[in-house]
């Protein structure tokens, strides 16, 4: 498939661990009308990785492993922009200085980036620890395909996802269909380049029928009817393919939330159900 990818510009970015983070007591209202006071952004978090479940989870918009944030508004606000999924992360200080990871996700609201790294590294890591990212991948383009936005994606994840072209359509693996109607929480932004948005799961015969309680983080899901040129809306005909970036949540409108790859105001985007796809299948093996 023709790219532009040989004008791409490849840039630093850095962020530092993050910090869990709670206000006050740190009673979340639940769409049952229960209160909880769940762990839930930020940190270093050990034992959820991508190709884990993100359903379920005794938490509420849970990230797996490290979670990047910038104190300066403007310089979290550009890693949040450039970094792209599966971007190389390099730990800078403390006691895994020098070890490597990837992007996996960002997280609109609390404006993180999210970072694999290998579980023996996460032990050495703490808060505070600088991570830089090598930025590539924002100004992607499909030569032959122009209706198609490409963001937050590096070039060698793209050519890792196992997308075909067929008849004048773009065939892309996935592991679930998501229905617009679903679609909540980061609605109304203006731009997908950042951030998220969320796939509600109140109505858990929904999530049951559709097969939702199986997502997993790092699960590339196709997003029908829904188009991401400059914010998410909804648009008859048209399409997003994304990444699961972190867990499902207890609150009204939220859910597992989707980073946006590749969007299309026509159907030339074409979901094929596929249960390996998924990032670790794609960036660890």
């Amino acid at each position: 498939m023709k790219t532009n990818k040989e004008h791409l510009v490849i840039q630093s970015v850095q962020g530092r661990v993050h910090h869990p983070t709670m206000r006050g007591a740190g009673y979340r209202v639940g769409f049952d009308g229960w209160g909880r006071i769940p762990m839930a952004t930020g940190g270093i978090t050990y034992n959820y990785a991508i190709g884990d479940c993100c359903m379920g989870i005794a938490g509420d918009h849970i990230e797996p492993g490290v979670s990047l944030k910038n104190a300066d508004a403007s310089e979290n606000d550009a890693m949040n922009a450039f970094a792209c999924v599966g971007n190389t992360a390099k730990v800078l200080t403390g006691d895994a200085k020098g070890e490597l990871g990837f992007v996996t996700g960002k997280h609109g609201g609390i404006d993180h980036v999210m970072i694999y790294f290998p579980s023996e590294t996460l032990e050495k890591m703490a808060v505070d620890d600088k991570v830089l990212i090598k930025a590539h991948g924002q100004g992607m383009k499909l030569l032959d395909y122009e209706e198609v936005m490409v963001m937050n994606t590096d070039p060698e994840l793209f050519d890792k996802l196992g997308i075909e072209e067929k008849d004048g359509k773009l065939i892309v693996p996935v592991t679930h269909i998501i229905p617009a109607y679903l679609m909540g929480s980061g609605l109304g932004s203006s731009t997908l380049m950042s951030g998220d948005y969320d796939i509600t799961t109140q109505d858990k015969e929904a999530v049951k029928e559709l097969g939702l309680d199986t997502l997993r983080f790092g699960d590339i899901v196709y997003i029908q009817d829904n188009d991401g040129h400059n914010g998410a809306h909804y648009l008859k005909g048209s399409g997003s393919v994304g990444v699961i970036v972190h867990s499902d949540s207890f609150t009204s409108g939220h859910g597992p939330g989707v980073c946006v790859m590749l969007t299309c105001k026509k159907d030339t985007l074409k979901p094929k159900i596929c249960k390996d796809a998924n990032l670790a299948n794609y960036l660890l093996k």
